[in-house]
């Protein structure tokens, strides 16, 4: 009996063994939200240098300013939607890291 349960046991390993090292091959981690507020607050940071000249550069600033505090005080989720708030007052789309593109299917299939 002692024998059989050792053979489960190593079989039960093998299998998780192999299990997950195909599940962590194809699966895409995602990013937290710390990263997604520290990412966003880069990409404000290169819009505010882009868009200097821009009249709604102190309201992003501070809309910036208000998002960092957010994530850093735990309400990455808050802190997410300012910094982004931020983004679309200068006019700039955020760049979600996590996202797919989009393609069409249609113009790939050209005919001759």
């Amino acid at each position: 009996m002692q024998r059989f349960s050792i053979s489960l046991m190593g079989a039960l390993l093998a299998i998780s063994l192999v299990t997950g090292s195909a599940e962590a091959g194809q699966a895409k981690v995602a990013t937290t939200r710390t990263e997604r507020c520290a990412n966003l607050s880069r990409q404000v940071d290169e819009a505010l240098e882009s868009h200097a000249a821009s009249t709604q550069v102190t309201a992003a600033k501070a809309l910036q300013r208000r998002g960092n505090r957010f994530c850093a005080n735990k309400k990455q989720a808050q802190g997410i939607r300012v910094l982004a708030n931020a983004l679309n007052l200068l006019g700039v789309t955020p760049v979600d890291p996590d996202a797919v593109p989009k393609t069409d299917l249609h113009s790939k299939e050209k005919k001759p």
